[in-house]
């Protein structure tokens, strides 16, 4: 209960403060491509429930039936100027606060993944759907766009056995840090589930 009120309280207030850099955002991606600028793609959130998760849309709509389908490779040709700057910004992930709202995710935890990617998953491996799927998360604080699948999975699945309050607000803490210093929190490297779409 606690959680979850402060998933509200802070979601809202962050989507408040940020509508006007969200406005923005929305409309250089409409003067600029063709296509919404909201982008929808189904994800495993707790217990592998799916749901559609919300992005900003950062490469030419129907990417996802384009070269590397749902894959992003490391300048990945589909990805478009103003998605680039949202993507290595980590701005594209604004409106996964509205996901936060309406109780698919919450402020810290995994990140949720493509049902392709669950569908692989070891007996292990599924114990990272035992609590919501975040915006940021012990992952990736950790090392994200430099780790490989399996080490990520790992380190989601420490915060799931060691996850408290308090190691949630030093999650909280550490986030802003890596997003300020233009890395990012979500994209990584290129080839296999590095980058998603």
């Amino acid at each position: 209960m606690i959680r979850r009120a402060i998933d509200i309280v802070f979601s809202a207030l962050a989507l408040l403060l940020c509508l006007p850099l969200l406005l923005i955002a929305v409309l250089a991606i409409r003067l600029t491509s063709r296509g919404p600028a909201i982008y929808r793609q189904r994800r495993s959130g707790l217990y592998g429930v799916q749901f559609d998760m919300l992005k900003l849309r950062t490469m030419v709509d129907g990417a996802e039936h384009i070269g590397a389908g749902l894959a992003v490779n490391s300048g990945d040709p589909r990805i478009t100027r103003v998605g680039s700057f949202l993507r290595r910004t980590s701005l594209d992930e604004l409106p996964n606060l509205l996901n936060v709202l309406r109780g698919e995710m919450t402020l810290v935890g995994p990140r949720p993944t493509l049902p392709a990617q669950v569908a692989q998953y070891t007996a292990r491996q599924h114990g990272r759907l035992s609590v919501k799927p975040g915006i940021t998360g012990w992952a990736q604080i950790n090392g994200r766009a430099s780790l490989p699948w399996s080490e990520r999975i790992e380190l989601d699945l420490y915060y799931v056995e060691h996850r408290s309050l308090l190691l949630d607000l030093k999650i909280l803490l550490r986030t802003p840090v890596l997003v300020l210093g233009g890395g990012g929190l979500y994209k990584g490297q290129a080839g296999g589930w590095e980058g998603e779409l």
